[in-house]
C-alpha cells in the first residue's frame, strides 16, 4: 500500500485530533480554541503530556521521568590538576528506557486488543442472519460497531410457529462495558420471551431486572416487535428509542414516541402499539449511530438526510435498500472515524 504525502498529513491530523479527544477534557479543548496559535501549541503539549503521564502506572511514571532526565542531562567533570576530563552522556540509556516503556504500553494494548477481538467474534456468532425468512415479510438486519465490540443489540427470535420477534437495542456507553450490558439484555430477553403473553409485560419484567441489577446511569433503549406470518399487523414496544419511520409510497409516517428507557427507574408500565403495514410499506428502525454520524467538520448526518434517503427506497427490496442507507451515511462521514454503533432493521410487507 502506497501512501502519498497528503495521505500521511491527513492521517497525522486525524491521529492528533483523536489523541486530543482521548487525553483532554472538553473544557481543556474549549480553552485551546480561545488561545493564540503559539500559546495553544504550548498548552496542548503540556496538557497532552500530563494526560498521558497520569494514565501510566506509578512505576512507569517514575521510569518516564528518569528517562527524560537522562535524555536532557549530560555531566562533565575535571579531575585534579592534570585536567583529566570525564564526560557522561546518558541520552542513549534514557532513550532505551523510554523505548522500554513504549514496549510495555504496546504489550498491554495488544493483549487488550486480542481480548476485544475474541469478544467481537462472540458477538458476531450471536448475530442473526441478515435476511431471516418470515412468510409474507421482507426483512433485513444490519449492525456495525464503532469499536471492536459494540453496545447495539440486533436480534431475531422465533417466538412460536407463526410469530417472530425482532429487536434493536442501544445500550448507554461504548466499548466493552456497553457490550457486556448488551449481552445481558440479549440473554434476559431471550430467556423471558416465552414467559409472558404480552410484550408490554415482558418489558415491565426486563426493566425491573435491569433497574435492580445494573450500575447507576446504565440504561438501554429498545425496540422490540412481533410480526406474524402472512399478516399485516405489527406489535411494537418502544422503550426510550428513536421512533421508527414508515415509508408509505413517497411519504414518511412517524410512529409514536416510546416509553422510558429500560433500567432508569422502577415501576414503569410499558405499552404496546399496533401498526398495520400495507403492501410495499417499509418500516425503518435505526439507532442514533445513523442520525448522529459525524463528518470531518463535526456535522451530524441528521434526521432530514435520513428521511430524504428513505424516500428513494420505495420500489426496492430490503436487501437492496439497506446498503443504500449505509453507503449514504459512509459517504457523508468520509474519512471521519465512526463515533457510535450503527444498526438498522428494515421490514417490508410483501
Amino acid at each position: 500500500m502506497k501512501l502519498n504525502l497528503e495521505e500521511i498529513k491527513k492521517t497525522i491530523r486525524r491521529d492528533f485530533k483523536e489523541a486530543k479527544e482521548f487525553f483532554l477534557e472538553e473544557e481543556r479543548i474549549d480553552q485551546l480554541g480561545h488561545m493564540g496559535r503559539l500559546k495553544s501549541w504550548f498548552f496542548t503539549f503540556i496538557w497532552l503530556f500530563k494526560g498521558m503521564y497520569l494514565k501510566l502506572t506509578p512505576v512507569r511514571r517514575i521510569l518516564l521521568i528518569i528517562s527524560l532526565i537522562m535524555i536532557f542531562l549530560s555531566i562533565s567533570a575535571t579531575i585534579g590538576e592534570t585536567n583529566v576530563r570525564i564526560d557522561s552522556n546518558f541520552k542513549i540509556l534514557g532513550g532505551l528506557i523510554l523505548l522500554f516503556i513504549l514496549m510495555l504500553e504496546l504489550k498491554d494494548k495488544l493483549l487488550a486488543r486480542d481480548e476485544l477481538v475474541a469478544g467481537r467474534s462472540v458477538q458476531e456468532a450471536l448475530l442473526p442472519d441478515k435476511s431471516p425468512e418470515i412468510p409474507g415479510w421482507d426483512v433485513w438486519l444490519y449492525s456495525k460497531p464503532a469499536n471492536d465490540v459494540g453496545g447495539d443489540l440486533i436480534d431475531y427470535i422465533r417466538v412460536s410457529k407463526n410469530r417472530f420477534g425482532l429487536t434493536l437495542g442501544d445500550v448507554s456507553g461504548k466499548g466493552l462495558p456497553a457490550a457486556l450490558f448488551m449481552a445481558k439484555l440479549q440473554s434476559t430477553l431471550r430467556a423471558l420471551v416465552n414467559e409472558f403473553d404480552t410484550i408490554s409485560d415482558l418489558a415491565n419484567k426486563i426493566n425491573e431486572i435491569f433497574h435492580r441489577d445494573t450500575v447507576p446511569k446504565n440504561f438501554a433503549s429498545l425496540i422490540y416487535l412481533i410480526i406474524t406470518s402472512n399478516s399485516t399487523k405489527i406489535e411494537m414496544l418502544n422503550a426510550g428509542h428513536i421512533p421508527p419511520l414508515i415509508l408509505r409510497g413517497n411519504k414518511i409516517v412517524f410512529t409514536e414516541k416510546g416509553d422510558r428507557a429500560l433500567g432508569i427507574s422502577a415501576g414503569v408500565e410499558y405499552s404496546t402499539r399496533k401498526y398495520g403495514l400495507q403492501r410495499e410499506d417499509l418500516l425503518v428502525i435505526y439507532s442514533d449511530g445513523v442520525t448522529e454520524a459525524q463528518n470531518e467538520s463535526g456535522e451530524f448526518f441528521g434526521q432530514n438526510r435520513l428521511e430524504q434517503c428513505v424516500k428513494e427506497l420505495s420500489n426496492l427490496t430490503t436487501v437492496e435498500a439497506g446498503p443504500i442507507i449505509v453507503e449514504e451515511v459512509q459517504r457523508f462521514t468520509g474519512e471521519a472515524p465512526q463515533h457510535d454503533d450503527l444498526s438498522i432493521i428494515l421490514i417490508k410487507k410483501k
